[in-house]
């Protein structure tokens, strides 16, 4: 779902855009610096938090406190980093109708709408309110002791990942979808992931890619011990519900990598969809499959189309995407492939493969 960029502000109170920025990197420093004076140019009020305002050193920005408020009333939360700028950034906002929007500084930043050389783009457009807000699916996540009383909850952008505390140990799990009860077996965790989180730890244990307009919830078993531990794709209204027998390992919850809750003995844990979206600031037209393309390096053409284009009377097919970033060289492509690698899909000297567009930044 997305709204025009004027929805997401009211212009009686001013505007503001909220930064948050993987302080750790001198470059991206300097990149959040020169972004924030560029928008106050614009008569847009920056914010910094406080945990982060010595680094930036920005004159004349809003100093606020990291919490529920700190994106209270902005337009954007601007992210300068790389996945786990965004997901932090994502706690900021998630009350808010503030929309983030990532400026990827990482190695693949799957969330970012932007790279670094199309950051004077990406703040024109924020300046003349020209950006789509998409509304992503969150999870809820509520964790119940062996007496069905709720002890703690949290919630999730990208993935619950219920895991063993003991790696010696299988944890053992039974999985229920509505209350029904389905299978068991014995693994090191299950991840209960949204769309958004299907191209983050949920497809590295082997789930399936979601488009993210696809409104649906995941649950990715990992390196279970059993015949059908197959990836799950239920309703979005759903309840996925693990169970942890009181004789088995111990377990706890890692909400996006970032939130931990333990699960008591013969506990359970039930993920829904949250009642809240999170927004994404959109500027560029790319689709998510030009997006999957660039990220993970995906060839486009077929392999009768990998022929020298003198001997083509046609392209075939597939392809090649405009010249763009290899996210993990992070060098310009600058021609076809060679005829002359002897591997076949190995570039040739000084070229790369095609990229057009997650990290722990």
């Amino acid at each position: 779902m997305t709204e025009t960029g004027t929805a997401a502000w009211n212009p009686g109170r001013g505007r503001h855009v909220l930064l948050t920025v993987h302080t750790g990197r001198r470059d991206i420093v300097e990149l959040a610096q020169t972004s924030a004076a560029r928008l106050a140019r614009a008569g847009i009020t920056v914010r910094v938090l406080e945990e982060e305002a010595e680094a930036l050193a920005i004159e004349g920005a809003e100093v606020v406190p990291p919490g529920a408020e700190a994106a209270r009333g902005a337009e954007i939360v601007m992210v300068f980093g790389g996945d786990g700028t965004f997901l932090r950034a994502a706690e900021l906002a998630r009350y808010t109708h503030a929309a983030l929007m990532g400026v990827n500084l990482g190695r693949v930043g799957f969330l970012a709408e932007t790279e670094p050389e199309a950051v004077e783009e990406t703040l024109f457009a924020i300046e003349r309110c020209e950006y789509a807000v998409e509304k992503r699916l969150a999870i809820e996540v509520d964790v119940f002791d062996a007496e069905g009383t709720l002890v703690g909850g949290t919630w999730a952008l990208n993935e619950a990942s219920i895991e063993k505390t003991e790696r010696s140990r299988v944890l053992d799990v039974v999985l229920s979808i509505d209350g029904r009860p389905l299978t068991s077996f014995g693994c090191d965790g299950v991840l209960c992931a949204t769309p958004t989180g299907s191209t983050a730890y949920a497809f590295s244990a082997g789930g399936p890619v979601v488009w993210p307009d696809v409104e649906a919830l995941l649950m990715v078993p990992t390196n279970a011990h059993a015949l059908f531990a197959r990836p799950l794709v239920t309703s979005p209204d759903s309840v996925l519900t693990v169970s942890v027998p009181a004789d088995g390992n111990r377990a706890r919850v890692s909400a996006d990598g970032r939130r931990a809750i333990d699960v008591p003995d013969g506990g359970r844990v039930d993920v829904r969809r949250a009642d809240r979206s999170v927004r994404i600031a959109r500027v560029h037209s790319a689709s998510f499959g030009d997006r999957l393309v660039a990220k993970f390096g995906l060839p486009v053409r077929g392999f009768r189309d990998a022929r020298p284009r003198q001997h083509q009377h046609h392209q075939g097919p597939g392809h090649e995407l405009p010249p763009g970033r290899n996210v993990l060289t992070r060098d310009m492509v600058t021609g076809p492939f060679s005829t002359q690698d002897g591997a076949g899909g190995v570039p040739a000297a000084g070229e790369v493969s095609s990229a057009v567009t997650r990290d722990d930044a």
